[in-house]
């Protein structure tokens, strides 16, 4: 417990309440008993696979922490775990069903103040987290790295093809083509000159005769 005491006081809490929960503190213990102590991205996996009907109420609260944790204290989510959580006993609703020969039957229906407290892990903890976390290939910093890498990739790759549009190279074979056809007019136009001339010759001496 002095432990305990020790972490709580010297790394910031950040805690989130839900009141008046339609949902009995029984059952809602039976959720907090299994996040308690996790970190958060562990205790919200967790929890998105929990069966029972008070998970996603957990589940809301500990996203309002972790939101808390980032507007207050600019804390990531991968830096915290759920240091406490508890549920205490609200107001109970008190209803009736009237039943077989004249009876009355009881419901109750209990209501429930659900807290969670983030804490965030000490220096060496998050030293030893990174160094695992860089070794297993999880964790944020890593998926990052990988989402840069392929963003760069993806860049490298799009410009590649404006650079070969662009080159010398490709420049020089488009004048190439655009020349070739001009360089070729004249000796059409001449060919098309001596046909004509050569008409001309042929109708000369027949004039003559005439």
């Amino acid at each position: 417990m002095a432990n305990a005491t020790k972490s709580t006081t010297t790394n910031p809490q950040v805690r989130a309440t839900v009141r008046y929960l339609h949902t009995s503190p029984y059952k809602v213990r039976q959720v907090l008993d299994l996040v308690r102590g996790l970190p958060v991205g562990d205790a919200e996996r967790l929890l998105q696979v929990c069966e029972k009907d008070a998970a996603g109420d957990v589940l809301k609260l500990l996203g309002s922490a972790t939101a808390n944790a980032d507007h207050k204290h600019a804390i990531p989510a991968d830096e915290l775990f759920v240091a406490l959580a508890w549920a205490d006993e609200g107001p109970t609703r008190k209803h009736g069903q009237p039943r077989a020969r004249g009876r009355y039957f009881r419901i109750r229906k209990r209501t429930s103040h659900v807290t969670i407290v983030l804490e965030r892990f000490a220096l060496d903890q998050l030293e030893d987290r990174r160094r695992r976390e860089e070794v297993t290939g999880r964790g944020a910093a890593v998926t990052q790295r990988r989402r840069a890498e392929r963003v760069r990739r993806s860049r490298a790759t799009e410009a590649e093809p404006e650079a070969e549009l662009e080159s010398p190279a490709a420049l020089e074979v488009e004048a190439r083509e655009v020349e070739a056809p001009e360089a070729e007019a004249p000796e059409v136009v001449e060919a098309a000159t001596d046909e004509v001339t050569g008409t001309d010759d042929t109708d000369a001496p027949e004039a003559e005769k005439e």
